[in-house]
């Protein structure tokens, strides 16, 4: 029995900014990673606070939704087995300095904000999460 799943992928305002969408999608294709739906898009800051409401009590939520809001995006539906898990190990540690060899953020990331993915951490925020943006 196989164990496909779906995930969300986000490529953030600095990869974009950056002209990395490709070269990132390239990167997800080449470790067996289906795009099954992605779409270029530009949020407004109370759009990005209902999307990371889960981090709100945080002190970095202010400036994550400040952030997420701050160009165009490209966010994804990615698909294979495992996606979830194999998403977040492709992406690396949210710290670029922390992040293996290899990973998309140890590659592309500035910093611990400007850290160019964002993947969901759970199949249920998964769900969530592509529900909140392919809204079908």
């Amino acid at each position: 029995m196989s164990n496909v799943e779906q995930t969300l992928s986000i490529i953030k305002p600095d990869a974009v900014e950056r002209k990395l969408e490709n070269e990132i999608k390239e990167i997800f294709k080449s470790k067996g990673f289906k795009i099954i739906k992605d779409k270029k898009i530009q949020i407004e800051k109370a759009e990005a606070e209902k999307f990371y409401k889960v981090h709100e009590t945080k002190p970095f939520y202010n400036d994550l939704c400040t952030y997420l809001s701050s160009g165009p995006i490209v966010v994804m539906i990615l698909e294979k087995e495992n996606a979830v898990v194999g998403n977040r190990e492709l992406m690396g540690a949210t710290n670029p300095k922390d992040a293996k060899d290899g990973t998309i953020r140890k590659k592309y990331g500035i910093s611990i904000d400007k850290n160019s993915v964002h993947g969901s951490d759970s199949i249920d925020n998964a769900k969530i999460e592509i529900g909140f943006f392919f809204k079908d």
